[in-house]
């Protein structure tokens, strides 16, 4: 049996979910927590019931706080959302990082407000032990390939490189790989899909969005450019340096407190109850 604590905060969750899906017209769902495989038919159950309610509809918001996981989980969870909506929306009210940026990706278009952040697609791998930004291993292991090319590399440095995993390597390399080709499929497929004309009117062609896609996809797996796997990408870099199409909801006088009180409660209760994993929508008890 619920306390009072927990049905008080489930009405106050229930009634301002129901305020954004009215806002949205849509279902509205709450992600929170890292983008691993043990979780995949977790979502996919908590989609099919969300979905076997009598209210039928085409268009899903995910408001996502994630710090990111695996690029293979992103595609089994684009996989499940995909088959029972025709339009997705992200809304990121704080951050979405590494995979949880590649699943904004996804969408048709994402929200944001100026404090909002997504962040580089530095796919996570286990090596066995832990788990590992693929880029930034790789980045490194290019680096000492390259000063043993110059004669520069020290016998420390040498001895590293001897005990690397070439298989694990390979995975580094494979995920990396998806990553961009992930990339570029949904941007083309879905945030790219009302892009057919250019500012001088003239028609966008397929191979422009492909192209578009793929820079944007190296630009977000360039260490070199955001230096930190962890750093921070806001509305500004966002639009400006990649150039993407982001729907600031920052002065948006109904919508952002709509999103923020909504996003606020839960994130605080999660924290109090000491959850690693959460979702929520509508059907959740």
């Amino acid at each position: 049996m619920k306390s009072i604590f927990d049905a008080t905060i489930d009405q106050i969750l229930n009634q301002k979910l129901h305020a954004l899906e009215e806002h949205f017209d849509a279902d509205v769902i709450f992600y929170y927590g890292p983008i691993a495989d043990p979780i995949e038919k977790l979502f996919r159950d908590f989609i099919e019931e969300l979905k076997a309610d009598v209210k039928k509809q085409k268009k899903l918001c995910i408001i996502l706080n994630t710090p990111g996981g695996s690029a293979e989980t992103v595609e089994k969870l684009v996989t499940i959302i995909r088959h029972h909506y025709e339009e997705v929306f992200f809304i990121v009210p704080d951050s979405a990082y590494s995979a949880g940026t590649i699943f904004c990706m996804s969408g048709d278009r994402i929200y944001m407000d100026y404090s909002s952040s997504l962040g580089p697609i530095d796919p996570q791998v286990f090596n066995g032990k832990n788990w590992v930004p693929a880029l930034g291993y790789l980045d490194k292991v290019n680096e000492l390939i390259q000063k043993s090319l110059n004669d520069t590399l020290s016998d420390a440095e040498l001895m590293l490189l001897s005990q690397q995993d070439l298989a694990m390597l390979r995975r580094y390399e494979q995920a990396s790989d998806l990553t961009v080709a992930l990339l570029q499929k949904w941007l083309v497929d879905y945030k790219f899909k009302q892009w057919n004309t250019h500012k001088d009117g003239s028609k966008v062609l397929q191979v422009e969005k492909t192209k578009r896609a793929i820079e944007i996809a190296q630009k977000l797996g360039d260490n070199k450019l955001w230096h930190s796997h962890g750093r921070s990408i806001g509305i500004k870099d966002l639009t400006t340096i990649l150039k993407l199409t982001i729907e600031d909801y920052s002065k948006d006088t109904v919508l952002q407190p709509l999103i923020r009180e909504y996003n606020d409660i839960i994130c605080h209760y999660i924290s109090k109850m000491d959850y690693k994993f959460f979702l929520h929508s509508r059907k959740s008890d």
